[in-house]
């Protein structure tokens, strides 16, 4: 998985890209929060739940479903956010599904459950360029460096590129 920072930061940028008359910061918080939410499920080691189970890591928070369930939530609480429902939903479900998205495109893992609860089946990217990190303390090593290294150039960037992107574009419409 890459870290949980690197996860929020697709959302933050391009919702921060977009602006604040589009992407309120409360929507933008909780499109953060989506991105990083999936990775809850490292608490089910602790309660002795197999990575490769259905509500193990990078299981059923890794799906589609989840995403879906999250886009509905943030529907409901569009006021809250400061947003409209379907502007809510969409933002906030497409933070979410960045999550298995990113994570299926790692060298590590058992993939993703992104088809949760229709299938069990875990799915990687054909592409799995961004380095895996470790799970807990191991990630401030030499490999934790590795893999902040692998996120810069895999989604930081090229997000950052993107981000750039939409700010020229919303310049130049705003000229025109």
């Amino acid at each position: 998985m890459p870290t949980i920072l690197t996860h929020a930061v697709v959302p933050l940028m391009l919702g921060g890209a977009l602006g604040r008359r589009v992407i309120s910061r409360r929507l933008l918080a909780a499109g953060a929060v989506a991105a990083m939410l999936p990775d809850a499920d490292v608490l089910a080691f602790k309660f002795h739940v197999a990575y490769a189970d259905s509500f193990g890591h990078r299981g059923a928070t890794h799906s589609m479903m989840f995403a879906l369930l999250l886009a509905v939530a943030a529907a409901l609480w569009h006021r809250r956010l400061n947003t409209t429902p379907w502007r809510a939903a969409g933002f906030v479900g497409l933070a979410a599904l960045s999550h298995p998205l990113l994570d299926a495109c790692t060298n590590g893992g058992l993939g993703v459950a992104l088809w949760w609860p229709f299938s069990d089946a875990r799915w990687f990217a054909a592409f799995r360029p961004i380095a895996v990190s470790p799970i807990g303390a191991r990630f401030f090593s030499e490999r934790g460096w590795h893999v902040l290294q692998s996120e810069f150039c895999w989604v930081w960037l090229p997000t950052a590129i993107i981000a750039a992107g939409i700010v020229a574009w919303r310049w130049t419409s705003k000229r025109t």
